[in-house]
């Protein structure tokens, strides 16, 4: 099994959230989350186009066999992969509806939103029904809870909720994706856009950038 990949981001494609990252001379075809997908930066290659002078990057992996394919499906953090996994246990599941859903949300987000038993708020994840939103968080309140104690261990609230006061600071990248996302723009099209924003400023704040940079495509 491919656990992780380090290199030089090759290839890049926002619109399919696809990236092809190069490791010691071998390119391998990642399938990533908007999310992280936000995070690698563009390839960047010398003036003469023959070598890659962009920083290398750790993408964390999960490898997927099948009768007919070989797929990879990349992560910025192990936090992100292990709630891929969790997420593909649940029974009708896959790993494309999985990276819709950490598209969506990232591991902190979608740890409140199954706490707070909000199968509404998966179920906008493309490729999600009701019925499958509903099933992630019936199957994964406990595993979740068990999993990932560092998300419940706030000295102010024991259970997190999907309330924006509930929500830390961290999560400002997922409330202004939820936002974009309300606006009709397409997951591909908001993990461009926030390519272009300080991902500290406040929420408003990086949803007025993005929605310059969406205005200008």
């Amino acid at each position: 099994m491919i656990e992780t990949l380090y290199g030089k981001i090759f290839e890049l494609n926002a619109t399919a959230c696809t990236v092809i990252i190069e490791c010691a001379g071998v390119g391998y075809h990642v399938t990533v989350t908007a999310n992280t997908l936000s995070k690698l930066p563009s390839p960047k290659f010398a003036p003469d186009g023959t070598q890659l002078e962009s920083a290398p990057v750790r993408i964390f992996t999960h490898m997927a066999v099948r009768e007919d394919a070989v797929e990879l499906f990349g992560f910025s953090g192990r936090e992100e992969l292990d709630m891929f996994r969790l997420l593909i246990s649940v029974s009708g599941v896959g790993p494309k509806a999985a990276m819709s859903v950490l598209s969506l949300f990232t591991p902190h987000g979608l740890a409140n939103a199954v706490a707070a038993g909000d199968a509404k708020s998966i179920s906008r994840a493309p490729g999600v029904g009701a019925k499958t939103a509903a099933r992630i968080v019936l199957e994964l309140k406990d595993k979740i809870a068990k999993a990932f104690p560092v998300f419940y261990s706030d000295a102010s609230d024991d259970i997190p909720t999907s309330s924006a006061a509930a929500v830390p600071s961290s999560n400002k990248l997922t409330d202004a994706q939820s936002a974009l996302s309300a606006l009709g723009y397409s997951r591909s099209e908001i993990a461009a856009a926030m390519k272009n924003v300080d991902l500290g400023g406040e929420v408003e704040t990086i949803i007025k950038q993005a929605l310059a940079s969406l205005m200008k495509n």
